[in-house]
């Protein structure tokens, strides 16, 4: 069994989104930061949890593991 390349560079895709999301959010951090403490938890909440891993990871992982970007038919 031969190690496959796609799982080293799915990692370092995952790595390269969480560094880009870490730069999106530090560069929004004054806008954000003047808002009821409220709405920054919402905020980082839907932007921590949805766009950086329901939406994207689902899909990465799987390619990782089985190299297609689709849900295996049944």
């Amino acid at each position: 069994m031969t190690p496959s390349w796609r799982k080293p560079v799915g990692m370092l895709a995952i790595l390269t989104m969480i560094a880009l999301w870490v730069i999106a959010i530090a560069s929004l951090s004054n806008t954000v930061g003047a808002w009821h403490w409220l709405l920054q938890l919402a905020f980082y909440l839907v932007t921590g949890i949805v766009w950086l891993w329901i939406l994207p990871m689902r899909r990465m992982l799987q390619w990782m593991e089985t190299g297609t970007w689709h849900a295996p038919a049944p």
